[in-house]
């Protein structure tokens, strides 16, 4: 708490959209050891798969070029629909062993051979508890996520902590925002945080909580410090990434994950983060210590970048922002700032389909990530 005073402070406007600026904030960042020796490359895009895919599909998965992939659970919902689990795990609903067993089951049977690195996600959504809510059902799905994580083979958890849905850690929009103060919801996320951390542990000790959005989402979106967390989208998050990191035992490790990363071109962009990631968020962050022996710096690159808005040409590919020589460079570039894992998000493009192969990939970029991979 010592160093968050500066961020209550003063303010300016935030900018709440998706073009993911280089930080103005200065500093040095020492660089991590070369792409091939110890990275790890996750995918994680729309083409996210559930187990029962990749049990049927694992030769699609294991000859893509990731070590790992992010996937999913699916479950039947209360209006009868089949959907993924993520999308309904921090809310009101508490599910049961049963519901993930068949989960459970495609992933032992599944011939996992070199792709090993997977995270099972989960999200913040539907977001529709207030932090002084009975949470003993988010503790449950919680806990049952990292049973059927365990199972892998899986590194951890992916945890989406992007407020898909509800404002879950919005101060100004807290249900009892009028009569509770910002501490007083600082207090309540952080101990969330330890009772979540709690559950994933208790079912998988050692684990790797993977985090789209962690402590240097927030400090860019308070503007490196000036603007005051009880005014940002996100301002409640450092407690309760706060409540994970003082939990954590053994050789449980934190990723941040770095989605602002998905536009970076500019060779500049990696080391400036890096020195976020590293230094700059000791100023967000409670226990500094715990922070540098637990946390890794990662990088989330979007191939397809913005394709919903800019599209995605397979033809002209100088259109895209990411063409396929710049979305080499900026891989490669990103596999030797990280300490450990990068991940590709991409919308449009495929790596695996249920008809067998790629769709919407042009060869192009695919090769371009192998040789970003294999540091060639």
């Amino acid at each position: 708490m010592k160093t968050r005073l500066m961020l209550m402070m003063c303010g300016i406007a935030v900018i709440a959209c998706i073009a993911w600026p280089r930080s103005a904030d200065p500093g040095g960042g020492k660089p991590a050891t070369p792409a091939g020796t110890g990275k790890k490359l996750i995918e994680f895009g729309w083409d996210e798969p559930d187990p029962k895919f990749m049990r049927e599909h694992i030769d699609q998965i294991e000859a893509s070029p990731f070590d790992g992939v992010v996937f999913h659970v699916n479950i039947r919902r209360n209006d009868g629909t089949v959907g993924a689990w993520q999308w309904d795990c921090w809310g009101h609903r508490t599910f049961t062993a049963a519901e993930v067993q068949p989960a459970i089951d495609d992933l032992r049977a599944t011939p996992f051979q070199r792709v090993t690195h997977n995270f099972l996600r989960f999200n913040v959504t539907p977001g529709d508890l207030d932090w002084f809510d009975d949470f003993s059902s988010v503790i449950a799905n919680a806990r049952l996520a990292a049973r059927v994580a365990r199972q892998g083979p899986c590194d951890g958890i992916l945890f989406d902590t992007e407020p898909y849905h509800g404002p879950v850690f919005d101060y100004a929009k807290q249900k009892n925002a009028s009569r509770r103060s910002f501490a007083e919801y600082a207090a309540q996320a952080r101990r969330r945080g330890r009772e979540v951390m709690q559950a994933f542990q208790s079912e998988y000790p050692d684990l790797v909580v993977f985090y789209t959005f962690g402590y240097s989402h927030v400090w860019w979106q308070s503007h490196y410090g000036k603007k005051p967390l009880t005014d940002i989208q996100l301002g409640l998050l450092p407690a309760f990434l706060d409540g994970m990191l003082e939990e954590a035992r053994g050789r449980t490790r934190f990723v941040d994950g770095h989605e602002l990363g998905y536009s970076y071109r500019d060779p500049g962009n990696f080391p400036d983060a890096r020195a976020t990631m590293k230094k700059r968020v000791f100023a967000i962050v409670a226990e500094d210590s715990a922070y540098a022996r637990r946390y890794s710096a990662g990088f989330g690159l979007w191939m397809d970048y913005q394709s919903d808005e800019r599209g995605w040409n397979q033809k002209d590919q100088n259109r895209n922002w990411h063409t396929p020589k710049s979305f080499e460079r900026s891989l490669r570039l990103a596999l030797d700032a990280s300490d450990e894992y990068v991940w590709v998000y991409s919308q449009k493009p495929r790596w695996w389909t249920t008809t067998g192969g790629t769709k919407d990939l042009p060869a192009a970029y695919d090769q371009a990530v192998r040789r970003a991979r294999s540091g060639r």
